[in-house]
């Protein structure tokens, strides 16, 4: 006769023993449930070669449960499956063992042979079906916990004690010092063998090892929220191979990257922030983090609409006009600018003669009525320019698509833009 309890309690040591993933669980009650589940498995396979009988799918039914349980424990589905075939070999051996007693004992473990096999085939099928369907339901209800917790982050909602709270705590969120939010969001339209998914996967991968941060998809984008213990340096690379490694894949991501902030009353700051970076990009893909702009630029992707009826009529008119012939004056503006009013080094960088760039300077002046040599009037005129030559926030996406929820975009009653493509665009964020 076997001994059911020695059995049982053999296959628990020899599963801890040879599958990591048991004693590496933190869960206390994993050794008694892996008891309880062995028993009741074993108390199957006896049950049906007493009925004379097949195995069938009903014997098992305490494996939905055990599955279950496993997914939580954090046991994956190859380790719950090792444990499996070790409690299926560690009962055939002691039925083995039982039946070295006499000739008749070791006929009949012969004949059981087969009904061992087949025990073993549909309850590995059930343990490995009910394991996929626990995951499936296991990870649709974090993806809903994640959601809600990046709601309530997203409003600077305090986080009461419960499941929020408790994942905000396994995320490293908790007690955060210092969060950095990202923002991702597709440049071209996916192709229906694509999902925003395979973009939350690579977010939750490049914001942190192990259980740091959350990323969740929110409608037509990915948000990111993660703890960080630099500057953003160590996130900053991690993004980037993310974002070439999907690239490769034909998901092109415009990322945005906010600075670090205190804590997570910070996280609705942050977002904006995110949201101005990736805007910064102007529909092309690439990953910006905001510390990579300059104060004019982060004022100018603010996009203020007061800011923009402060531009005078006759200013407003010249840069509207030349940004329908290509831009060339804003564009020696911008030169002028960067090579801090050095005509010479301007005409270099255009590739014309000195007197053309004079030339055009004294176009601008005569047109705009603003004086060149005031650094007042060059200021305004410089700030006006960038305010309209810079892309509206639509830019760059599959024809009919709206701007992503929850993003910021363009204040109503502000005045209309002419859109410019990315390479007559004469901004590119950290110009001068």
């Amino acid at each position: 006769m076997v001994d059911l309890d020695t059995t049982v309690e053999r296959s628990v040591a020899r599963t801890w023993d040879e599958v990591p993933a048991y004693p590496a669980s933190r869960d206390e009650s994993l050794r008694p449930d892996l008891r309880a589940h062995t028993r009741a498995v074993f108390d199957a396979v006896l049950a049906t070669m007493r009925a004379g009988r097949r195995a069938g799918r009903d014997d098992f039914r305490s494996s939905v449960d055990h599955a279950r349980h496993r997914v939580r424990q954090g046991v994956a589905l190859a380790d719950f499956m090792q444990g499996f075939r070790i409690g299926q070999e560690t009962l055939w051996e002691a039925i083995v063992a039982a039946a070295k007693v006499d000739a008749e004992t070791r006929l009949a473990a012969l004949d059981l042979a087969i009904h061992v096999m087949n025990v073993i085939e549909v309850g590995s099928s059930v343990a490995a079906e009910t394991y996929m369907i626990a995951q499936q339901m296991e990870l649709a209800d974090d993806d809903l916990l994640r959601r809600d917790l990046m709601e309530d982050l997203l409003a600077a909602r305090e986080l009461t004690s419960g499941p929020k709270a408790e994942l905000a705590a396994a995320s490293g969120l908790a007690d955060a010092s210092s969060i950095v939010v990202v923002v991702a969001v597709p440049t071209v339209a996916l192709r229906a063998d694509q999902s925003l998914r395979e973009v939350v996967s690579a977010v939750r991968t490049s914001i942190g090892t192990g259980q740091q941060g959350i990323a969740v998809l929110r409608q037509d984008h990915v948000v990111g929220i993660t703890p960080v213990h630099d500057e953003g340096t160590e996130l900053a690379k991690g993004l980037e191979r993310a974002h070439h490694s999907l690239s490769r894949r034909g998901i092109h991501l415009g990322v945005g990257v906010s600075t670090v902030h205190s804590g997570l009353h910070g996280v609705p700051a942050a977002r904006r922030e995110a949201v101005l970076a990736r805007k910064s990009l102007a529909g092309e893909p690439g990953v910006r983090p905001l510390t990579e702009l300059s104060p004019l630029d982060y004022l100018v992707l603010l996009d203020d609409p007061t800011a923009q009826r402060l531009i005078t009529p006759l200013t407003r008119s010249f840069i509207e006009d030349d940004l329908r012939q290509a831009g060339a004056l804003i564009e020696t503006i911008r030169l002028y600018a960067a090579c801090d009013l050095n005509a010479k080094a301007a005409a270099e960088r255009l590739h014309v003669h000195v007197n053309t760039v004079y030339y055009r300077l004294e176009r601008i002046s005569e047109r705009t009525g603003c004086d060149l040599r005031s650094f007042a009037d060059f200021q305004n005129l410089l700030v006006a320019a960038r305010l309209l030559a810079r892309p509206t926030s639509d830019r760059g996406q599959a024809p009919g698509a709206t701007a992503p929820a929850g993003e910021i975009t363009q204040a109503a009653g502000g005045p209309a833009r002419n859109r410019v493509s990315t390479s007559r665009c004469p901004w590119p964020a950290g110009s001068s």
